[in-house]
């Protein structure tokens, strides 16, 4: 099956966030519903791609060799479940920076964003800093606990793992 230019471009966006979801691709590709990344996936890149168990958004092994970008996950086969490399936005790279440790009591997401102010001096908005939280939970990095609020911390200790900002 030969993909068009734009197939191959978002072919290689799945590549790069996975595991993601149907909003996440949304927004990356510009279009107005859900709806329509699913009847995309399915007309478009049905081969190339598979829901996991969790109904999340991975590529196939061929999907991955198809096009020229390094996954947005890679796992450590000794240390299963917990990936051993990630490329993310650069917000998310910030989050992983700021994060509280897993050993650490766990934040909330207006905490979060207020250390991202102080560290790196910038203000993005609650809502980037809580769907950047969440999906560095699919992929692993991080874990939610359940109080009054969700609250976040690195699923791993910093030095276990690689945060790289995607290209």
């Amino acid at each position: 099956m030969t993909l068009s230019e734009e197939a191959s471009e978002r072919l290689a966006d799945v590549v790069e966030l996975q595991p993601t979801k149907n909003a996440e691709l949304q927004e990356r590709w510009g279009l107005e519903s859900g709806s329509e990344v699913h009847q995309y996936l399915e007309n478009e890149l049905g081969d190339y791609y598979f829901r996991d168990d969790n109904s999340l958004i991975r590529a196939t092994a061929e999907a991955a060799e198809l096009v020229d970008v390094e996954p947005g996950i890679e796992s450590d086969p000794e240390n299963e479940g917990v990936p051993s490399r990630v490329r993310v936005p650069e917000l998310q790279v910030q989050i992983v920076d700021v994060l509280a440790g897993p050993d650490e009591e766990s934040e909330s997401v207006v905490s979060v964003l207020h250390a991202l102010r102080d560290e790196f001096s910038v203000d993005p908005d609650a809502e980037d800093v809580r769907s950047g939280l969440q999906s560095l939970r699919r992929k692993g990095v991080v874990e939610v606990e359940y109080r009054t609020v969700p609250t976040f911390r690195l699923a791993v200790s910093r030095d276990e793992i690689d945060v790289e900002v995607a290209d």
